[in-house]
C-alpha cells in the first residue's frame, strides 16, 4: 500500500506553504516524505519535489502557443486536462515504492474540485495504483471570520468533497497570523454548532437571508458533514496533530512491520538475560 495527500484549496490558501511546513517538519522528526507539484501555474515552491508536472506541461507553454489562444484559467484546465490524458507520465515518475508517501500540491482554480471530472479522475488512478487517498482541503482563515463566511468556507469544502468522494480533512491555515481576537473568534466558531453561529451574526445579509442561511447551516450541523482543523505553522504541535489525523484517515502505519532493536542472530533464548 502507498499512501497520499492530495493538497487543494482556493488560489492563495496556503498550500505550498503547507507542503513546505510538512516536508520539513518531518525532516525534523526523521520521516520520509515524497513532495509531488501538480499545479502548471506555479512559479517556485521551498521544497524538493520528486515529481514536477511542469516537466510536462506548464501554464506558460499553454499561453505561449499561438493556436490555442487561451487565459490563465483556461491554459490552467488544458494542463490539467493533458495530463489525465497522460497519467502513465504521472505513474512513471512517481515510481513509488510500497508504504512511499507523497504529499501532492495541486492548483488553486476551485472549479478542478467542484465540477469538473479531472482531479476525481487523478484520484481513480492513484487507487488503481494501491494508494490510500486522503484531500487535505485548505482555507485561509482570514475569509472565514464572519458568519455567513464560514458557511461559504464550509460549502465550498463540501463541494470539492462530495465531487472527489475521498476521505478528507479541512484545514483552516495561516492561524499563526491572526490577532488573539481573531483566533478567539475562529475558537468559538469550531467549538459551537453552525445554528448558533448564524443566530448570533447580526450583520444586514444574514437578517435578510436568516432562513436560507439557517437551513444550510441546519444541514451541516445535523449531518456533521464538514468539520475543520485549525493549522499553526509556527506551532509543532498544531502540525503533529494535523498530520496524526490525516495518517489515521488514510490508514498510514497500519501494515508497517513492528521492529524490535534486537539484533537478528541474537537466540530468542538470550532475551531474558538482556
Amino acid at each position: 500500500m502507498k499512501y497520499a495527500q492530495l493538497v487543494m484549496g482556493p488560489a492563495g490558501s496556503g498550500k505550498s506553504t503547507y507542503c513546505s511546513v510538512m516536508h520539513n517538519h518531518c525532516l525534523s522528526t526523521g520521516r520520509t516524505l515524497r513532495m509531488v507539484n501538480l499545479d502548471p501555474a506555479c512559479e517556485v515552491f521551498n521544497y524538493p519535489a520528486v515529481v514536477d508536472v511542469r516537466d510536462l506541461i506548464s501554464v506558460n507553454d499553454v499561453q505561449e502557443d499561438e493556436e490555442l489562444i487561451l487565459g490563465p484559467n483556461g491554459a490552467l484546465v488544458f494542463c490539467m486536462e493533458y495530463l489525465v490524458q497522460n497519467l502513465d507520465w504521472l505513474h512513471d515518475e512517481l515510481d513509488e515504492g510500497e508504504d512511499d508517501y507523497f504529499v501532492i500540491d495541486c492548483p488553486g482554480q476551485i472549479e478542478l474540485y467542484s465540477h469538473l471530472p479531472v482531479m476525481r479522475q487523478i484520484v481513480d488512478a492513484l487507487k488503481s495504483w494501491d494508494f490510500n487517498v486522503c484531500s487535505v482541503f485548505l482555507i485561509d482563515t482570514n475569509f472565514v471570520l464572519e458568519a455567513e463566511k464560514f458557511i461559504s468556507g464550509a460549502l465550498t469544502a463540501l463541494s470539492a468533497m462530495v465531487a472527489i468522494e475521498t476521505p478528507a480533512i479541512n484545514v483552516l491555515t495561516k492561524m499563526d497570523l491572526l490577532s488573539e481576537r481573531n483566533k478567539q473568534l475562529v475558537d468559538e466558531f469550531l467549538e459551537t454548532d453552525t445554528r448558533s453561529i448564524v443566530d448570533q451574526d447580526e450583520t444586514v445579509w444574514n437578517s435578510k437571508h436568516r432562513r436560507l442561511t439557517r437551513t444550510i447551516a441546519q444541514v451541516l450541523e445535523d449531518y456533521s458533514i464538514v468539520k475543520f482543523v485549525p493549522l499553526n505553522c509556527e506551532d509543532e504541535e498544531s502540525i503533529d496533530q494535523l498530520l496524526l489525523t490525516i495518517d489515521t484517515t488514510i490508514q498510514y502505519g497500519e501494515d508497517l512491520e513492528v521492529k524490535d532493536h534486537y539484533p537478528e542472530e541474537l537466540d530468542p533464548e538470550q532475551l531474558d538475560h538482556i
